[in-house]
């Protein structure tokens, strides 16, 4: 399944500095039932964002008016705890396009790039910029670069480099999932097949 290019993404952020954000708490066990990717964002931080009686918690970040776009950034150590590849899916369906931590939990980051959602790994120092810059101005834009792996804080221009391997950077450069890479290697495939033959 194909999904959104990722290339340069420019937008206002969500801040979420809490550590330790497992992939229970981004989507509860008990909304795993479904096998499409799609709905999960209606329960992204479920039992964060809302009352037993379904009524949203004014304090919780996504329910604050003050802050929006398709950029969260998360605490060190997102992702973590079980390897369910609902918890990128929520994050994704409620519209994000890019996690910014100073670290990811291994499984989470792979499920996270193999759906077209780019987790951007950050020095704890440039990390904490982000944060402050968004606390002065919940406006505040920011430039994610895919092809360049940079993240600017557009307002003082400073920036920071982030590390991707060259095959996921092709693939969500290009929309793709690994289904669809090897879809695009159709003919070469073909051509060696013949080529290798018996």
């Amino acid at each position: 399944m194909a999904y959104d290019k990722f290339t340069v993404l420019r937008s206002t952020a969500v801040p979420m500095p809490i550590e330790n954000v497992d992939t229970d708490q981004i989507i509860p066990a008990r909304f795993l039932k479904a096998t499409e990717r799609k709905g999960f964002g209606d329960n992204l931080f479920r039992d964060w964002r809302y009352h037993p009686d379904n009524s949203p918690k004014a304090d919780f970040v996504l329910n604050n008016p003050t802050y929006s776009g398709k950029i969260l950034v998360g605490g060190k150590n997102f992702g973590s705890g079980s390897s369910r590849e609902h918890a990128a899916w929520a994050i994704y369906d409620y519209g994000f396009r890019c996690v910014i931590s100073s670290f990811f939990a291994d499984i989470f980051k792979n499920n996270s790039m193999n759906i077209g959602l780019l987790p951007v790994t950050v020095s704890e120092a440039f990390l904490d910029k982000i944060f402050r810059a968004i606390e002065a101005d919940p406006k505040a834009e920011f430039e994610v670069s895919l092809p360049d792996q940079t993240v600017t804080i557009l307002a003082s221009g400073e920036k920071e480099s982030f590390a991707i391997t060259g095959y996921k950077k092709h693939n969500l450069m290009n929309g793709y999932d690994d289904i669809d890479f090897l879809h695009s290697m159709e003919t070469e495939i073909r051509d060696f097949a013949q080529k290798h033959s018996l």
